[in-house]
């Protein structure tokens, strides 16, 4: 009888652990929808190189050709023509060159096509199983009714009916290219809400955003070397690294430092008693002066901070970080540091990326 028990606890412990296996395998974006990401998102960006690669190992990985050309079809839409056709023609090369390696893609299932007579209420339908049944039209519409009709008809008709992807799919490619651009958060909003009507989950749509921020800050693209743990990193949050691009020069009155962040990782409240000098050099960063709204730093922004002026600077949520970091009016520049930023503090940025 002790025997049966135990089996009988062995059995369902081990349907326990598959069964949550199982669970969180699901929980996690299949290969192919990795690939639909980095696709998207790079298609968005007009990264051509990199795009190149990621198109090889999609196709390596079990990606079909029409799948392929679905999600770049689909990207004129969200990203335009010119880098659409841009992508179009890097898979084009792709293709063509592991052809003549002796290496056949499969080709995958057709798309259908799209005879119908309304296909504005077609659209509109899709549209619905989207986003949902609304009673009132958007601003959008009423202002520019031909934009409405080209939404429907032509993006949630002729494309979203061609099959090949699923609607999940389709949404997954949306999310991830809206999120490589800049200034579309409402659009890239409303299109994850539709892609969790898809099924979509939280951990899902989190791993869209890791994706697409390790392809977008991919080693930085900063022309100094990361550099060892910061010797300072007593005051701050997370880890930091530092290269120093000068000693305290006294000739000319300054240091000269590289500073990454990883993400979310953000100095302690300080100040300097002669002043410093940011140049963002890669990444997306945060900068903030006590009593005043939280700045976004980003390639190129250039940060001057007067003497004994409270502050911290740091990453974004989502992004890794590095800037220069200039001490000036050496050897009189003294840096009092002060208390940590509060995950409270620092939370308030998540709201203006």
């Amino acid at each position: 009888m002790k025997l049966f028990f135990k089996i009988l606890m062995c059995f369902a412990i081990f349907t326990y652990v598959m069964n949550y296996a199982e669970a969180k395998n699901m929980d996690n974006l299949t290969q192919k929808q990795k690939d639909i990401v980095k696709i998207a998102a790079l298609t968005a960006a007009g990264e051509q190189d990199k795009l190149e690669i990621v198109i090889n190992k999609s196709l390596d990985n079990g990606m079909t050709l029409n799948e392929l050309k679905e999600v770049l079809v689909q990207m004129y839409a969200y990203c335009g023509f010119p880098r659409s056709l841009n992508a179009i023609n890097t898979a084009m090369k792709v293709i063509n060159t592991r052809k003549s390696n002796g290496i056949s893609d499969s080709i995958g299932e057709e798309p259908k096509q799209v005879p119908l007579s309304d296909k504005y209420a077609a659209g509109k339908a899709n549209h619905e199983t989207l986003f949902g049944k609304s009673d009132t039209k958007a601003p959008f519409e009423i202002f520019a009714p031909a934009a409405d009709n080209f939404l429907k008809e032509h993006l949630f008709c002729d494309i979203f009916e061609r099959g090949v992807l699923s609607f999940k799919d389709r949404e997954i490619a949306t999310v991830a290219a809206l999120t490589a651009l800049d200034g579309v958060c409402p659009q890239k909003n409303a299109h994850l809400k539709a892609a969790k009507n898809m099924g979509l989950t939280d951990n899902q749509a989190k791993e869209i955003e890791k994706i697409v921020s390790e392809l977008k800050h991919d080693d930085l693209k900063q022309p100094f070397a990361k550099g060892e743990p910061n010797p300072y990193n007593k005051f701050f949050t997370g880890n930091t690294y530092l290269t120093r691009l000068s000693a305290n020069d006294d000739v000319w009155n300054s240091s000269i430092a590289n500073v990454t962040f990883e993400k979310g990782a953000r100095t302690n409240w300080h100040m300097h008693s002669g002043g410093q000098i940011l140049l963002v050099t890669a990444g997306e960063g945060r900068y903030q002066e006590y009593g005043k709204k939280i700045q976004v730093l980003k390639p190129g922004d250039v940060v001057r901070i007067p003497p004994e002026v409270k502050h911290w600077h740091g990453a974004a949520p989502d992004s890794e970080f590095s800037h220069i970091s200039i001490e000036t009016n050496l050897p009189d520049n003294n840096t009092t540091w002060l208390e940590p930023v509060t995950d409270e503090e620092y939370k308030l940025s998540e709201k203006i990326s």
